[in-house]
């Protein structure tokens, strides 16, 4: 009988703070991975990656104990040129046959301001897994959309030196430097949806 009572005031504790987390998955359809990246010094060349899939998971009492993760489909790179896409795709760059997919493991969230965080995590591209820092923005006000489920939204941004990923394909001009940047800019805009309203998430 007492070991009832403890289980049972244990459940009881444990249930406001049970309350105060959620779950989010990403919703591909309504997201989107975009990148820039300079081209023969002059232009800024922009692409994207499709997002197979995601997770936050969100402690809404202290956001720092919230957790993110994320993978990008590699060969879907586009940067609405087929040419040079299949040449992204090739062993000088993504080599997307070898490392297919292009994934975030966050480590660390700490609030930044008003409506900002700064999420820390792993991230691997390249069969090459290194430290990287994103620029957070949200989560948003919790909404409902016509079909029910709930949502909310983050953008994310950083920087990062393809280098560091192993990829130095590049090739050098005439009048000095190369035709591809070592900088790439990096911005994620993520629909999530309750966890429970996930099975609806794909409807438009």
């Amino acid at each position: 009988m007492k070991t009832t009572l403890k289980s049972a005031i244990a459940v009881l504790v444990a249930l406001p703070s049970m309350a105060l987390a959620s779950t989010w998955t990403v919703d591909p359809a309504h997201s989107s991975a975009e990148f820039s990246v300079k081209h023969m010094m002059v232009t800024n060349v922009k692409g994207s990656f499709n997002i197979k899939d995601g997770t936050v998971n969100l402690d809404d009492k202290d956001v720092t104990k919230s957790t993110v993760e994320a993978t990008l489909d590699a060969a879907s790179v586009n940067t609405a040129n087929a040419k040079r896409d299949e040449h992204l795709r090739a062993p000088d760059f993504f080599d997307t046959a070898k490392y297919p997919t292009i994934t975030f493991k966050s480590k660390k969230v700490e609030k930044a301001g008003e409506g900002k965080l700064k999420v820390s995590g792993d991230l691997t591209m390249h069969g090459v897994t290194k430290p990287v820092v994103l620029d957070v923005t949200g989560p948003t006000k919790e909404s409902k959309d016509p079909w029910g489920n709930t949502r909310t939204g983050v953008e994310a941004t950083t920087k990062l030196n393809r280098k560091d990923f192993g990829l130095t394909y590049n090739t050098a001009l005439e009048t000095g430097g190369v035709a591809v940047g070592e900088e790439v800019s990096v911005t994620l805009d993520l629909s999530l949806t309750k966890k429970a309203d996930a099975a609806a998430a794909t409807k438009k």
